[in-house]
């Protein structure tokens, strides 16, 4: 058996990019953003846009928390299907914030090239595939709704989406708007322009106390340093739910692999990112080195003794169904890992501010879209910070 460590494969691949002091001083700012990750990333690079002073801090070295460990498959689908998400926030809800996904998409493109970022970023279609004859009956009803709104979507026979992409399925969605990117490139080229620009930030720092006041908040460091501000906001991702009453996600682990380059059916989809209607669902997308990913085998359970068991176990299985959609694939595994991530009970973020925190504001994008979420808080929380309404805060607000 070839044994893998823990290590994600986009941290391996990439190495440390770029290194920041640790904070060894007293400081005050306009805004302090916690979590150097993408969604860190990407919300300070808004705010620094729109003329903020920020400050950024990172327990970790940046990037090196679940930004090294996503797929960063980047889609305008919810975790929620569209007709499912209808009957919880109502019709027109549902397809605003499914549009919104769509927009954010083509933002982080036009970003990428503004900045000309090199992060592997790739315009693609995505696949959403019928596991089986029952699930293809809904499915076909969620491409009914999506068409009714010019989503960009198709349907799929079986027949014609094994001839075009060589999978086995029940019929699918082919949706034409996805992308990929290196998660883990684009978060330290994000950070890196915004420091260039002014942003002060700090890596191993970790936060030991906040204190939330009328007039702002005030950062202990474990290291006995101070940092004053008007505002705080909080990207740590799932680690924000440790600081919360209010019950805002589900954790969960789940698993990647990524195989040696070079593999047989990457030909055909390296232009689409896949994904079934299985539970737990599969996902597979390829890389720029043309290699295949394929993730899923989500659980709610982990016991971090049998980490490295667990671990060889689910990506026997993650194998086995791949076999079964694409036979003799030829996909040799050269990297696994697992990590935690969250969902929400309909599948969209939270962001905004909580009744728990003054002065605080959330950016929470839990789900498979996560990435998508976190850009379109972008200009949500620059809109927040102004005293203007956003026609998403409604739907992504705690307490809902």
């Amino acid at each position: 058996m070839r044994i893998r460590t823990f290590e994600p494969f986009w941290l391996v691949k990439n190495g440390l990019l770029n290194s920041y002091p640790s904070l060894q001083k007293n400081i005050e700012t306009e805004i302090v953003v916690l979590g150097g990750g993408i969604t860190g990333a990407l919300v300070s690079y808004a705010l620094m846009e729109a003329g903020h002073k920020v400050v950024l801090i990172d327990k970790r070295d940046i990037g090196q928390g679940s930004t090294s460990a996503t797929t960063s498959m980047l889609q305008y689908e919810i975790d929620e299907p569209l007709i499912e998400l209808s009957k919880k926030i109502g019709e027109k809800g549902a397809v605003t914030c499914y549009k919104a996904g769509i927009k954010a998409i083509r933002t982080i493109g036009d970003l990428v090239g503004k900045l000309n970022l090199d992060c592997g970023f790739e315009l693609k279609k995505s696949l959403y595939l019928a596991h089986d004859v029952k699930a293809a009956d809904w499915l076909k009803e969620e491409f009914k709704m999506r068409n009714k709104y010019r989503m960009g979507v198709s349907w799929l026979s079986d027949e014609q989406v094994l001839k075009t992409f060589g999978v086995r399925s029940f019929g699918a969605i082919l949706s034409k708007t996805a992308a990929s990117v290196d998660a883990y490139q684009l978060a330290h080229g994000l950070i890196r322009h915004s420091f260039k620009r002014g942003m002060e930030v700090y890596d191993q720092t970790e936060i030991s106390k906040t204190e939330h006041c009328k007039d702002g908040v005030v950062l202990q460091t474990a290291e006995g340093f101070s940092v004053q501000c008007k505002k705080v906001i909080y990207c740590t991702g799932f680690e924000s739910t440790d600081l919360l009453k209010e019950k805002v996600a589900k954790l969960f682990y789940t698993y990647a692999s990524v195989s040696e380059q070079g593999i047989a059916c990457a030909k055909q989809l390296k232009d689409i990112l896949v994904w079934d209607t299985a539970d737990p669902y599969l996902y597979m997308r390829t890389t720029e080195d043309g290699r295949l990913l394929v993730g899923g085998e989500d659980s709610s359970t982990n016991f971090p003794f049998f980490q490295q068991q667990i671990k060889e176990r689910k990506h026997l299985k993650l194998q086995s169904k791949l076999d079964e959609l694409i036979p003799e694939n030829g996909f040799i595994e050269d990297f696994s890992w697992g990590g935690t991530f969250g969902s929400t009970k309909d599948g969209l973020p939270y962001i905004g501010a909580s009744s728990e925190y003054k002065n605080a504001l959330f950016v929470l994008g839990f789900g498979g879209n996560g990435i998508t979420f976190s850009i379109q808080a972008m200009e949500i929380i620059v809109s927040m910070l102004k005293g203007k309404k956003h026609n998403l805060e409604k739907y992504y607000k705690f307490g809902r």
